[in-house]
């Protein structure tokens, strides 16, 4: 009986370790990565093999704009240039921030129309997700969309592929800072400040509740160690490049 019983809790406690990290490493972002089927063959850039302590800061787009203008403030204040990824019914409903946000010297990339899993979607269907979008932010800001990230961290080879055709480099990211759960500030700042390295791609929200709280934490304990900012862009290699099995992307 006892034995019975150490068996049952045995399995159960076994169990639980596979749930508990599961949920750890989708929450992480790498979930595409890891849990990637044997047909999967190309990975979006997840973070930059670096050795000049340059990493970047991403904001998604989606929904509302109750702290964008502050979020804007600090990242004049604290002489940071980071990369905003929009959706299209996002920069149709606030042109006026797609432009203020430009304007204030940062960079735009998409996130998609209509914000879909786009492994669910045709080639076709992909290709219009993206063009549409393209063309919805370019005709605002005046300036070339080169990035995309794909709604819910969700790809397969054909995204990526089509991506590619369309000039576009796919971005993921590799310190979420699970703003979007509502932490409270101090709480995500502890989960970038302790992530973030050379290289970094940090994944944020522009309408978080407490996300414009963090970034003085942020930018603060980061930039005291020496990090830099700079827009995805400018942290990615753009030719000669190859990613590795857990998303980093490496000069050749």
């Amino acid at each position: 009986m006892k034995r019975e019983k150490k068996y049952f809790v045995s399995v159960i406690s076994g169990v639980m370790a596979i749930i508990l990290s599961s949920i750890c490493l989708f929450c992480s972002g790498s979930y595409a990565v890891y849990t990637a089927n044997t047909k999967k063959k190309k990975l979006p850039v997840y973070g930059v093999k670096r050795d000049d302590n340059a990493i970047s800061i991403s904001f998604d787009c989606a929904w509302g704009t109750d702290y964008t203008d502050k979020i804007l403030d600090a990242l004049d204040f604290y002489n940071v240039k980071c990369t905003f990824f929009v959706v299209q019914f996002w920069a149709e409903k606030y042109p006026d921030y797609l432009k203020k946000i430009a304007e204030r010297g940062h960079e735009i990339g998409t996130h998609s129309k209509t914000h879909p899993k786009m492994s669910l979607l045709t080639a076709s269907q992909i290709e219009e997700e993206l063009k549409s979008s393209v063309a919805a932010i370019e005709s605002v800001t005046g300036q070339k969309v080169r990035l995309f990230r794909p709604p819910f961290g969700d790809y397969d080879d054909e995204v990526i592929s089509t991506a590619e055709k369309l000039g576009l480099y796919t971005i993921q990211w590799n310190v979420d800072s699970l703003d979007w759960k509502n932490l409270s500030a101090e709480q995500i700042a502890q989960r970038v400040i302790k992530k973030a390295s050379s290289g970094s791609i940090i994944l944020m929200h522009n309408n978080g509740l407490h996300t414009l709280e963090s970034l003085p934490l942020i930018f603060t304990a980061t930039q005291q160690k020496g990090l830099v900012y700079r827009p995805i862009s400018e942290l990615i290699y753009t030719d000669d490049f190859r990613i590795t099995p857990d998303g980093t992307q490496i000069k050749n």
